[in-house]
């Protein structure tokens, strides 16, 4: 009997030793995550610049496509401000002033990671913006993106790098 809880009380022993894994286990498998994470996060972080970018080109496309049909629709030349291009309040018609043709994030100047500085301009002294350029600039550069953009009248999407895009700026490949 004494030869058999003696042999029992080894078999606990052993197991209660063979439970959970050793420090070195441990280790090994954080290092091998740090090293996916070292590797996956800098990934991660240049697809959401890149899609951002994207964003801020076809929200430009959007703001030029639509300051064509603000023209026609309200004979005032192109639209005074973005909030001009939002959506009306609920329950009232589109107007001048509020022409239901762009969201009320991009009407708000911000999207994307991305702000969108838009200046009409009045060279014939009508009253009326004849020009418009649009900027659109990263929030937070190597974050939420790495060029600049621009567009104006002639709806050519411009970029540039470490600064803002202007006129001269290199269009984007269509």
């Amino acid at each position: 009997m004494k030869t058999r809880s003696k042999l029992e009380a080894r078999s606990v022993t052993r197991r209660s030793r063979d439970v959970g894994f050793s420090l070195i286990e441990v280790l090994v498998v954080i290092a091998i995550i740090l090293i996916i994470a070292a590797i996956a996060i800098p990934r991660l972080l240049q697809s959401r610049m890149a899609a951002n970018e994207a964003g801020a080109v076809a929200a430009l496309r959007t703001i030029a496509t639509v300051q064509v049909t603000y023209s026609f629709t309200y004979q005032q030349g192109f639209a005074p401000s973005l909030a001009a291009l939002g959506p009306p309040p609920p329950g009232n018609q589109a107007n001048a002033n509020q022409a239901g043709l762009v969201d009320e994030v991009l009407a708000s100047s911000i999207r994307n990671g991305y702000t969108f500085v838009y200046v009409p301009i009045d060279t014939s002294g009508l009253g009326a913006p004849d020009r418009y350029t649009v900027n659109a600039n990263p929030v937070a550069v190597g974050q939420t993106g790495q060029r600049y953009f621009y567009v104006d009248q002639t709806n050519v999407i411009r970029y540039a790098v470490g600064g803002a895009a202007g006129p001269n700026s290199t269009p984007i490949p269509q």
